[in-house]
């Protein structure tokens, strides 16, 4: 069964980030009130009990409290919040949101400092906003999931992200290597890293949320770049997902990913996670090249279960 609902509330933001995947689809605005009642009601008849509040940004939206009482009315039991973060530091708004029944809260955070994460957005005083957020819905003892895009800028970044975002007491942080569309398109080369190259300083990040006991995971990081810490590919811990955007519904996401988003390459074929890898977005090697992608040598593992229980074989993961 289907756990999960991304509802795609339109493209309108406060922010105008230099990688935005949804830039090209700004010129489309919002969708209305009751398209998005439509798209949680539909969804809810498949038996979803969850769903992701996204855009765009939803947070600035004058119907954002309508919306997440309509879904806590017709039964969702997790309704998060996927947001630049900014509004996230108002009390009042914030103590709304959660009377209104959102209950899961993702703010991003694109650089430890505001010279770096502000940069990124192009919005000053969104680093602070978004800290300031963080820090009081931890006061009202509301679960923080964060989410960070690994770009050049912000790439030697990431482990002083991590210390910040343990320091803040998160929930769970992820690393998301870029999505080289929209304004990561416009801006590619100036945007994306060498993914290899970024690999290093994703797993000193991760390592240092595991050692603050975090939940921690790097999304669209082939297992080859991801030796050692191979139990937090995000890949491994996605529910069942459909997406609803303004004219299209995804019923199996990862389906999609799988072989439209991203893709494997011949030399895939030696790998020992051929069966559950997806690649990297096939964006990347596009423009990059397919070279660094190589296949590690082993027993083939034949599910995602096998990584999540092999801890001999993945000893960076601290036991209990």
């Amino acid at each position: 069964m289907t756990e999960r609902v991304d509802v795609k509330t339109g493209y309108y933001c406060n922010n105008w980030c230099r990688f935005c995947v949804q830039a090209h689809n700004r010129k489309y605005g919002n969708r209305t009130t009751q398209e998005i009642k439509d798209s949680l009601a539909e969804a809810k008849k498949e038996g979803v009990t969850g769903v992701v509040f996204t855009g765009g940004e939803f947070t600035i939206r004058k119907d954002a409290l309508t919306l997440i009482k309509y879904a806590r009315s017709i039964g969702y039991t997790q309704v998060m919040l996927q947001s630049n973060g900014r509004m996230f530091c108002n009390r009042d708004y914030v103590e709304k949101l959660i009377s209104a029944g959102a209950n899961q809260f993702s703010p991003a955070i694109h650089g430890s400092c505001p010279d770096v994460h502000d940069f990124l957005t192009r919005a000053p005083g969104a680093w602070h906003q978004a800290v300031s957020g963080i820090k009081l819905l931890r006061r009202l003892n509301q679960r923080v999931i964060t989410n960070c895009v690994i770009v050049k800028a912000n790439m030697r970044d990431l482990p002083r992200i991590a210390k910040l975002l343990v320091s803040l007491d998160v929930e769970q942080f992820q690393f998301a290597f870029v999505h080289i569309m929209g304004n990561a398109l416009e801006n590619k080369e100036s945007i994306v890293p060498i993914v290899s190259m970024a690999s290093v300083y994703i797993k000193k990040g991760l390592l240092i949320g595991i050692k603050g006991r975090k939940k921690v995971m790097a999304e669209a990081m082939p297992y080859c770049l991801m030796q050692g810490y191979e139990r937090y590919v995000t890949e491994l811990y996605i529910p069942d997902t459909m997406v609803r955007e303004k004219d299209m519904w995804i019923k199996d996401f990862e389906k999609v990913r799988r072989t439209q988003g991203k893709m494997l390459f011949s030399q895939c074929k030696d790998c020992r996670f051929r069966l559950i890898c997806e690649g990297p977005w096939r964006e990347y090697p596009e423009m990059m090249g397919e070279d660094e992608f190589r296949p590690v040598p082993g027993k083939v593992v034949e599910s995602k279960r096998e990584v999540l229980d092999n801890y001999d074989e993945f000893p960076v993961i601290p036991k209990k």
